[in-house]
């Protein structure tokens, strides 16, 4: 049987983890890449990075970032934010990432998800999907960091991004992140069934018992955690073995 992965996420602004709540508010979190080392070390499956603030002025920084992580970490590392065309993807896969996440331009331009996929493989193709809910059971996807409504529903971009070449999505529920009140499970459920490929739940995670419940009620492939781990709330061991407690199979080192 596959195992679930559990995934620190960091997120990223001038050159510093950060996170907030409903994706504004943002407290310092630390040095990214010791911040990744630690998370190596302590068992994690997988890092995210994700520049929040990803503009031209800091893409170089984030380069040296993914680099200098890449030679210190071992586990899988996927980055996003600002990422727009196939030649982003080569960039960052040289910089040492394993997986490259689209997020605004795939909404913008779809096909770049089927170009990327076609030139790398699916499998270091990542669409990460931002979803506030708009009325029960709908779901619709903002971007540019969650400030920009688009009108297009989340679970029919998910059947169409996952056709076009992506190997994993990334769900974020807008209304959670940050929250510590749990999963959005309705819309993580919703996307898991409609998809083929992996999905990484994310946004809302505050206690050891959510990240079980984004597996066995949400249909989540990986789970993404942020501030429990930053700020030293659980360990990656302590959630590892709770979910298998709870008869999730996890990868222990």
């Amino acid at each position: 049987m596959l195992k679930t992965r559990l995934i620190p996420c960091l997120d990223v602004a001038d050159g510093r983890v950060v996170k907030g709540v409903n994706f504004v508010g943002l407290r310092d979190a630390g040095d990214p890449v010791e911040a990744a080392r630690a998370y190596d070390a302590a068992g994690a499956d997988e890092i995210c990075f994700l520049d929040i603030h990803a503009t031209h002025e800091n893409r170089g920084t984030m380069f040296d970032m993914v680099r200098r992580t890449a030679e210190q970490c071992f586990v899988p590392l996927t980055v996003g934010g600002g990422v727009r065309t196939k030649d982003d993807v080569r960039a960052l896969l040289l910089a040492g990432a394993d997986k490259v996440s689209f997020n605004s331009a795939a909404v913008a331009n779809p096909d770049v998800i089927a170009e990327a996929a076609d030139q790398f493989g699916s499998q270091c193709i990542v669409c990460a999907i931002d979803a506030k809910t708009v009325s029960p059971g709908k779901w619709e996807i903002f971007t540019h960091g969650g400030r920009k409504g688009t009108g297009i529903d989340a679970v029919d971009f998910a059947k169409l991004v996952a056709s076009k070449g992506a190997g994993e999505i990334l769900l974020t529920s807008m209304d959670r992140d940050g929250t510590k009140s749990g999963f959005n499970l309705p819309l993580t459920k919703a996307i898991s069934d409609a998809v083929n490929v992996p999905v990484i739940a994310s946004g809302g995670v505050g206690n050891l018992d959510h990240l079980v419940e984004g597996v066995t009620k949400g249909g989540a492939s990986a789970v993404l955690a942020a501030s429990i781990f930053h700020f030293g709330e659980y360990t990656v061991g302590e959630a590892k073995e709770h979910m298998i407690a709870n008869g999730i199979p996890m990868r222990l080192t």
